[in-house]
């Protein structure tokens, strides 16, 4: 199967990502129950939900790291489940990920860890990977940093030099897994202004699985909020603070869930032998 043309998906209106009735278990549990959206070229989308709702669940799915129980995922139009293992790596190469944590090597400098992806997946000269990863370096003002150990950043210098990695090849399509996770506020804002800068620069469609709310209404077209694994409200920023769905509401207003607790359903649970 012949990769597609990936910028001619992303200029034109077809999605960069159309999941459809995506549905997975682990074991006996339910993580995700049909789940369905779309993401369209150019747009940064944030799922959102609270623990346990299945957002990364959904992260790893769309990295093509799972294979769900049923359902489509389709990236730049094709169905990543029918794809070989070759064909897969292939379209990953279009889309780039920063991890929660970051996920630099430890025994790597800032530069080496920028310029690992193009070490790995293309054939260009030394001094061409390194120009590249200087300039990309750049963009998320980390000049000058390429010869410290990830040892010696800040929290949000690694979150810096993680995108910077992530966005090394140009990619088409970026995955951010709680990006403001253990920063605080002024680097966190840094952060939202740099996503957006991104999308408008490089053209790029931007998902973000995260549970800050200021951070989510910041950059945010559309805001998915998973709960239980099913989808609450796909929608604008605007129409999601209208909102007056009562999971939405608690969302929004950090309102504890505390729902009745069925005692006949916690007693079998502290007392079956399995």
């Amino acid at each position: 199967m012949p990769m597609p043309n990936v910028s001619t998906v992303v200029e034109s209106t077809t999605p960069v990502i159309r999941v459809t009735e995506l549905t997975t278990y682990y074991g006996e549990r339910r993580i995700l129950d049909r789940v369905s959206l779309q993401v369209a070229p150019g747009e940064v989308r944030v799922i959102m939900g609270g623990s346990g709702s299945g957002k990364s669940t959904l992260l790893r799915h769309l990295l093509g790291l799972e294979r769900p129980v049923a359902g489509c995922i389709e990236l730049f139009g094709h169905d990543i489940n029918t794809l070989s293992g070759q064909e897969l790596f292939e379209l990953r190469r279009h889309m780039g990920v920063s991890f929660q944590g970051g996920a630099l090597f430890n025994s790597m400098t800032v530069g080496e860890n920028v310029q690992f992806p193009l070490r790995e997946h293309t054939r260009l000269d030394a001094n061409t990977i390194r120009i590249m990863s200087r300039m990309k370096l750049e963009v998320v003002n980390l000049a000058g940093c390429e010869d410290l150990m990830p040892a010696q950043l800040s929290g949000g210098m690694i979150k810096r030099a993680a995108l910077a990695r992530a966005i090394v090849m140009d990619p088409k399509l970026l995955f951010f897994d709680e990006p403001s996770a253990g920063l605080d506020p002024v680097v966190s804002a840094e952060l939202d202004e740099l996503i957006l800068r991104l999308r408008d620069s490089m053209n790029i469609s931007i998902v973000v699985v995260t549970h800050e709310l200021e951070s989510a209404f910041k950059i945010a077209d559309y805001i998915t909020v998973l709960d239980r694994g099913e989808i609450l409200l796909t929608d604008t920023v605007e129409n999601m603070r209208r909102s007056d769905h009562a999971r939405i509401r608690s969302l929004i207003n950090r309102i504890p869930d505390t729902g009745p607790v069925d005692a006949d359903a916690y007693l079998e649970r502290l007392t079956r032998t399995d």
